[in-house]
């Protein structure tokens, strides 16, 4: 099993080094009518593997994925909604460039998909469970996401946009209301109480703070900002406001936290046992500051651009050979190697 992983993780690596070189970023992401995405998926070069396994396409088109390398008593396929989320959005980005009605139908199908998968609690609002295991960060239960629900809200807001039907909007906004609520209470956001709010790709015993996860969750509440005027729901609305203000300054507040002075870590995670360094890939380096780019442009927050231009210098070889030698080391402690 560790030798298959150390290959896994090995051919990871060279391929690292040329990902995300050139991201796609929509410069059109303040207008009230959601078009492009913040980030250009284009359904014809995303990529339909996870892991070391292709997509599983189910009979309506919906992707599943397949279980985590480490996984080991529950592997298989399944429904990842982060992955379906990303899909969804890149085959809306062929639809308006085509305008094919076979393609609305399809991205109607992935909406409809959320909707029927979703779970409705009357204290914790709408979210989306992810059945496979986390084993690194000792989760083998169905996980909950912010980094979910952000997809969500952005797959919902569309298809309401496109059909006109309240119940994508009605369910997008209840799916704001996990991100009000701390890990201990059945939410997904991490350490409010210290007014450094940050939203949980995984949710887990313990903050996880994937870095960027987190930027992606501000994305999904941007949308809501964006789609829902003050005058068809002022709660919803003010809300979406106030949750992507509080994650705006609890990104600037975490960002140091991240900076490993050459690189950045992935995340900062309060497991025990979990390393303190755990850097970022270089596709992952790449992908962050794109991040902080974009939310420079949506916010004025120059913080986040000079934290962008920082990991762009830090994106040399010296720093590269440095970073990997911490990352084999978090490997080796996670037992993943």
């Amino acid at each position: 099993m560790k030798i298959k992983n150390a290959i896994f993780f090995g051919k990871r690596m060279l391929t690292d080094f040329n990902e995300n070189k050139h991201l796609t970023i929509c410069l059109d992401n303040k207008n009230s009518k959601l078009s492009c995405y913040y980030f250009v998926f284009e359904e014809d070069k995303i990529n339909t593997r996870g892991g070391n396994h292709p997509f599983l396409f189910d009979a309506q088109g919906i992707p599943q994925v397949h279980s985590y390398i480490d996984v080991v008593d529950t592997k298989g396929y399944f429904y990842y909604p982060i992955t379906i989320g990303q899909y969804a959005l890149a085959v809306f980005h062929t639809w308006l460039k085509t305008q094919d009605p076979d393609k609305k139908a399809y991205f109607l199908r992935f909406a409809d998909w959320f909707m029927d998968k979703r779970t409705d609690d009357p204290m914790l609002g709408t979210y989306w469970l992810t059945e496979t295991a986390k084993p690194e960060y000792g989760v083998n239960t169905p996980w909950k996401s912010a980094f979910a629900q952000s997809r969500a809200i952005s797959v919902l807001l569309r298809a309401w946009q496109l059909t006109g039907d309240k119940t994508y909007l009605e369910t997008a906004t209840r799916a704001l209301i996990p991100f009000t609520k701390d890990i201990t209470s059945g939410g997904v956001s991490v350490d409010r109480e210290k007014g450094e709010t940050f939203y949980e790709e995984y949710v887990a015993a313990k903050p996880t703070r994937v870095l960027d996860g987190h930027g992606f969750c501000l994305f999904g509440l941007y949308d809501y900002i964006r789609a829902v005027p003050e005058s068809v729901n002022p709660n919803g609305h003010a809300l979406a406001q106030q949750l992507f203000d509080e994650g705006v300054e609890g990104l600037i507040r975490q960002i140091p936290k991240f900076d490993m002075g050459f690189w950045s870590r992935f995340n900062r995670c309060d497991l025990p046992g979990y390393p303190q360094d755990d850097p970022c890939t270089i596709g992952y380096l790449r992908l962050v500051r794109q991040q902080f780019l974009i939310l420079h442009g949506l916010t004025g927050r120059e913080e986040l651009h000079t934290f962008s231009e920082k990991f762009r210098h830090y994106d040399r070889i010296p720093n590269i050979l440095k970073m990997y030698r911490h990352k084999f080391r978090a490997l080796k402690k996670l037992n993943r190697l």
